[in-house]
């Protein structure tokens, strides 16, 4: 008999993190995140208080910044999150799936409208 496997995260709560900067590149729109020891597998809020600027590309994918390493944030699918995704000069808050041991970081909530 086949059995599913339980995977408890977010043992501590679910953690809230508010963005500090928004760099726009040629290639990418990087959100970067304050200094924060994450669970390697869990979800994470992410509150946009510096929000990507008015006239930002909207196809360019978005990468997320914490504690000095930077990762692409993603889709259901695996597709790359796009600024599209988020929304130009939008505030509010993204829910994101994080697991590292299987190179995964992706958003959860709905795409912007």
């Amino acid at each position: 008999m086949a059995c599913n496997s339980i995977i408890n995260t977010n043992t501590r709560g679910i953690p809230y993190l508010a963005s500090t900067n928004v760099t726009v590149s040629d290639t990418t729109v990087d959100i970067a995140l304050g200094w924060r020891e994450l669970p390697p597998l869990g979800l994470f809020f992410v509150r946009l208080a510096t929000v990507i600027p008015t006239g930002t590309t909207t196809t360019l994918p978005v990468t997320l910044t914490l504690n000095g390493t930077t990762r692409a944030l993603t889709l259901l699918g695996g597709a790359a999150a796009t600024v599209a995704s988020i929304g130009v000069g939008t505030s509010g808050v993204i829910g994101v799936f994080n697991d590292k041991f299987n190179g995964i970081l992706q958003m959860v909530t709905p795409t912007a409208a």
